[in-house]
């Protein structure tokens, strides 16, 4: 009796055709992983701020618990509801409107909603760039990103979510809103609540709106592909193009030979125009000062590195044809694996310095102990962030395979971590995944703050409950 009056009070604050009940749920209730299969009591479709408050007030009432989402992306299953059949599922991907852009302060408020390519378009209309620029842009949310503080190809550069945005609004567990769309770069008026809310999960309060930094669009952009033996080739290349370039190197990925032969299985017509090598390194440049002297500093930096023997062989782009072809090889190694079959992920971070040893020494490890493993290692090596993903051997059930030695393979890639000081999540996030990784590798200081943290802004648990903590 209490849902069925529960879920008519939610079809008065956000309409009948909003909250669905029955029918074919599997957009929001299967995550984009296949991992995680939940069952919601309802989807709930809300298309403002303030029926997002109508809704957390409702579901307070009846102590219904609430999970949030937005492009149904995220890696660590921490957007679809469990299988009990009694948690709401709030998506926001009505909520899509660029609400305003501000030229002459270099802004972009927008609700949680928003699909990031969308946002991008929005903003170059303009004739300025948004720099947040990840592998699922074309489908996830500004909501999505900020509540797990999204990395991408452009954090060597710009940063993480977190440092792209001024301002947020938030409704609370008690269904308030607080609005803080502020897009005040400097603002020290007592603690930072954008910054709790940001990488929260939607644990601590539901993103509706945030206000972004924006930057002027550089007047040239080059790619290029080199090849290296090793992986101290590669941070070699790296401390040359930090120097060469500055603040003008804007990406820095680095693919395994494995990763790169899954494309080639799966996608074999994307053009992979350097011979296979030990490791490929994908470079981006963005110049104030035109295409012509963008090149010349670009093909400098290449001739010093083949120079100094840091790589081998080396090409770049001579249209964005070319570069979006060469970004399409980095962009399509999540989908060559998902084709290829079940694998471990990880998604962790180290010291560019340490990253070389930590690989060499874990890969090695993960051989001995479970033979004929494939490893599909790429990422973000210019701000220290790896996908280290290990598969099963080849021909062998990887289900099973999964089944069997995800828990073993995960201890010891996290346990190899620790010397190096480095992290089991960069950033995807913690969600269900990770949590029991998290109750045992952080210190107890640091979940008693977090705990206190939860139960002072959500002190009835409702929001994505088992998230996180």
């Amino acid at each position: 009796m209490a849902a069925a009056s529960l879920l008519e009070t939610l079809r008065s604050a956000v309409g009948a055709a909003n909250v669905l009940t029955e029918g074919d749920l599997t957009a929001w209730e299967l995550d984009w992983r296949k991992r995680w299969r939940g069952r919601a009591l309802a989807v709930v479709r809300p298309g403002s701020t303030a029926e997002v408050a109508a809704v957390v007030r409702a579901c307070a009432a009846t102590g219904t618990a609430i999970v949030p989402q937005g492009g149904n992306t995220g890696l660590v299953g921490g957007g679809v509801p469990d299988a009990s059949g009694t948690q709401v599922l709030l998506s926001l991907q009505r909520m899509n409107r660029v609400r305003a852009i501000d030229e002459a302060n270099l802004t972009l408020t927008a609700d949680a909603g928003c699909v990031l390519q969308a946002t991008q378009e929005a903003a170059l209309a303009r004739g300025l760039l948004l720099p947040l620029s990840l592998a699922a842009e074309g489908s996830c949310t500004l909501g999505g990103n900020l509540a797990t503080n999204a990395g991408g190809t452009q954090v060597l550069r710009w940063g993480n979510a977190r440092e792209l945005c001024l301002g947020l609004e938030v409704v609370t567990a008690a269904g308030q809103v607080w609005d803080g769309l502020s897009g005040l770069r400097k603002d020290n008026t007592g603690y930072d609540l954008r910054d709790l809310m940001i990488g929260s999960e939607g644990t601590l309060g539901i993103i509706t709106a945030a206000t972004l930094k924006l930057a002027p669009l550089p007047a040239a952009t080059t790619t290029a592909l080199a090849a290296c033996a090793d992986l101290a080739q590669c941070v070699s290349l790296l401390k040359l193009a930090r120097a060469r370039l500055g603040a003008g190197l804007t990406g820095f990925e680095v693919m395994g030979r494995h990763a790169l032969d899954l494309v080639a299985r799966h996608f074999p017509a994307l053009p992979q125009p350097l011979p296979g090598a030990p490791w490929t390194v994908l470079l981006e440049q963005s110049d104030t000062e035109g295409l012509a002297r963008a090149r010349e500093r670009f093909e400098a930096l290449l001739g010093a590195a083949l120079e100094l023997s840091v790589i081998g062989d080396a090409v770049v782009a001579e249209s964005l044809a070319q570069s979006q072809a060469l970004w399409q090889l980095r962009e399509s190694i999540p989908l060559a694996q998902a084709e290829e079959g079940l694998n471990v992920k990880h998604d962790i971070s180290l010291p560019v310095s340490a990253i070389p040893e930590f690989v060499a020494s874990t890969d090695a490890l993960l051989r001995r102990r479970f033979p004929g493993v494939q490893l599909v290692n790429f990422g973000h090596l210019g701000d220290g962030n790896l996908h280290y993903n290990v598969q099963a051997p080849a021909g062998s059930d990887g289900q099973r395979f999964l089944d069997d030695n995800e828990r073993r393979i995960n201890t010891l890639v996290f346990d190899a971590l620790v010397p190096y000081g480095g992290s089991f999540s960069a950033e995807h996030g913690i969600g269900t995944l990770k949590r029991d990784e998290l109750a045992a590798r952080k210190s107890p200081v640091a979940l008693q703050m977090m705990r206190a943290v939860k139960a002072a802004l959500d002190p009835l648990n409702l929001l994505n409950p088992g998230r996180v903590l």
